[in-house]
């Protein structure tokens, strides 16, 4: 059995908040080891393609474009109610031009671009780039809109930009449904007994995080893109949650329907369901 295993996560505040106790070895994980490697959850989604890791932190989007190499853990996820990403322009733009415009996405294989097409019925006309990349662009009129995610929400004003639409809020009206925007995945090679201690370590990793919510503040400024605290605080405030410690059967309908739609409206290929790692 395999117990030395490739782990990829995120720089972002919801990720390292999480990780932080199992990469630096404040819970039991028994016999397993982690190499852990931290990226951009595109790049993430991109090495997804090519069975780089083990476990890794994935966009929905990015599972549903997968076909089925990899099966979602129930704990890590992010997930959850008015935490989806923002459609974003300058001031005097609206929504009425967006059909036939070139827009700024964090990813070909984000939940954001997906959404996005969603939204239009149809796959949009985008260019990918670095997530903190985005408003700057539409900033200074490189792009004429720009779908961000993460700490953006929280900070796209400082850049004189309006907010066009909430697509997890518009996800929700329309669907009842939480906004599945990530997910813990691991490759289906795994096996199932080591995928399982994978899920329980997460997990625990999460629950020693909110007994000591202070222990990884330092694990967490050090990768930030947006360092002000206040802002770190209030993303991972609405990114982990109880959907985190598990999704549960909404979590999964949740990303059942939002991977089910994408099909219909052609945005993924293929009738692979997403399959998961469910613990008793």
């Amino acid at each position: 059995m395999k117990n030395r295993l490739s782990l990829g996560y995120s720089t972002c505040p919801n990720d390292t908040y999480i990780f932080h106790a199992l990469a630096h070895n404040h819970i039991d994980t028994g016999d397993l080891k982690f190499d852990i490697r931290l990226a951009d959850v595109e790049q993430l989604n991109q090495w997804a393609q090519r069975d780089l890791l083990d476990i890794s932190k994935l966009s929905i989007a990015a599972v549903g474009h997968l076909g089925g190499r990899y099966r979602l853990l129930s704990s890590g996820a992010a997930l959850g109610n008015g935490c989806g990403p923002l459609i974003i322009a300058r001031p005097g733009t609206g929504l009425s031009k967006i059909a036939d415009a070139a827009i700024a996405v964090p990813g070909m294989f984000t939940t954001a671009h997906m959404l996005l097409g969603l939204y239009m019925k149809k796959p949009p006309i985008a260019t990918p780039m670095v997530f903190d990349e985005i408003m700057p662009a539409v900033g200074d009129g490189r792009y004429d809109y720009g779908v961000i995610i993460h700490e953006g929400r929280f900070t796209y004003e400082n850049y004189g930009l309006n907010c066009l639409l909430d697509l997890g809020q518009w996800w929700e009206q329309t669907t009842g449904m939480p906004i599945p925007l990530g997910g813990i995945a691991v490759r289906n090679d795994l096996e199932p007994q080591t995928a399982k201690q994978v899920e329980t370590a997460v997990r625990d990793s999460i629950l020693y995080a909110r007994i000591h919510p202070e222990a990884a503040h330092e694990y967490i400024r050090g990768h930030a893109r947006e360092m002000a605290d206040d802002v770190i605080r209030q993303h991972i405030g609405l990114y982990v949650n109880d959907y985190s410690l598990d999704l549960g059967d909404t979590g999964r309908k949740a990303i059942e329907t939002l991977l089910d739609l994408a099909r219909k409206h052609r945005l993924i290929g293929g009738s692979t369901h997403p399959r998961f790692i469910v613990s008793n």
